[in-house]
């Protein structure tokens, strides 16, 4: 019979699931091809070791932690992990002096910094000459739009790369591999993941691939094996358990997509606000884009109202500015 781990086994007190399936190279990366694939400006970035500071802007759970730590060791550096919330002035000032010690004996640092646009002004002031003259290389990370809260004089000595939400894809590759790896992931337990499960899971976990290898753990920590077979199966109830989100018939790449904003349209149209409301909040909490709905509704203000009311298409417009600036979760009260 199949032993049943617990939560206090070895094997499940090595760190979380997603912190263990961190990519040490970028063979493993998955994600964000528009930067790292074949020929493309990172990637060749990376490839030619020509390394220098930059500021990763994305949202969470997208890679840009791994994708520092994996340029420090490509590049043979010195890796210095800051976080803004925590790191003041004494620290930087720590890390500043042993830079300096190291670029003399040949050794480069290289600085990752998350949440940098906490970081105060003169925090950032005080990491430019360093930056400038070469003691270091900053990599900073944040969620927030670098060029509204990163110092200036940062941003223009450093390369700004968006890396962007997970696609789908990527995140079923993620779940999968931490289903079945038994160096790093869950396979030790023994454990099946249903495929509406895994596709469940990389569809609501909206390209954050944290969230979703979360779920995964979860899912295996706590489900009772199947005595018929001595599996752990992870069943999309299980799933939707973990994630605590429940399933919502929406197919974005089939029927149910375009019925569902079919039926928006015509909510709207009809000058039914009751029913445009729950098919937007039916669309946005299976993960709909907020700028696919802010163009719906724009199109239906100079289409369906038109010159009955110009103002309509002022305040579609405005809207979408306000969505595409806010992102979600906010941008839910705008739509």
């Amino acid at each position: 019979m199949m032993e049943q781990l617990s939560l206090f086994d070895d094997r499940a007190a090595v760190g979380p699931l997603a912190s263990r399936l961190r990519p040490s190279g970028m063979e493993e990366f998955v994600g964000q091809k528009h930067l790292l694939g074949e020929g493309k400006v990172l990637r060749r970035i990376i490839d030619q070791d020509m390394v220098c500071s930059m500021i990763f802007w994305g949202p969470p759970g997208v890679g840009k932690t791994t994708l520092a730590r994996i340029i420090a060791n490509r590049t043979r550096a010195s890796f210095v992990d800051f976080s803004a919330v925590t790191s003041g002035i004494k620290e930087i000032k720590e890390v500043m002096a042993q830079a300096e010690r190291d670029r003399h004996i040949g050794l480069r640092t290289l600085v990752f910094v998350d949440e940098i646009h906490r970081f105060n002004k003169s925090q950032q002031d005080y990491l430019l000459p360093y930056v400038e003259d070469g003691t270091l290389i900053l990599i900073g990370a944040t969620t927030e739009n670098p060029y509204f809260e990163v110092n200036g004089a940062l941003l223009s000595r450093s390369r700004i790369f968006e890396l962007k939400a997970l696609e789908k894809d990527d995140v079923k590759e993620l779940v999968l591999r931490a289903v079945r790896d038994e160096k790093k992931g869950m396979g030790s337990y023994h454990a099946v993941i249903d495929d509406e499960a895994a596709d469940f899971l990389a569809d609501v976990s909206g390209g954050d691939a944290r969230a979703a290898l979360n779920a995964v753990e979860l899912g295996v920590l706590t489900t009772e094996r199947d005595p018929a077979d001595g599996l752990i199966h992870i069943t999309l109830d299980v799933a939707q358990e973990c994630i605590q989100k429940r399933a919502v018939r929406y197919d974005k790449d089939g029927d149910n997509h375009y019925d569902t904003i079919s039926a928006f349209i015509k909510s709207m149209r009809g000058s039914d606000p009751d029913a445009a409301v729950y098919y937007l909040a039916k669309m946005l909490y299976a993960g709909e884009s907020v700028t696919f709905i802010a163009r719906r509704i724009m199109i239906c203000a100079s289409e369906d109202v038109g010159n009955a009311d110009p103002n309509a298409l002022v305040v579609a417009v405005a809207a979408a500015n306000a969505v595409h600036q806010l992102g979600m979760p906010e941008a839910r009260i705008v739509l």
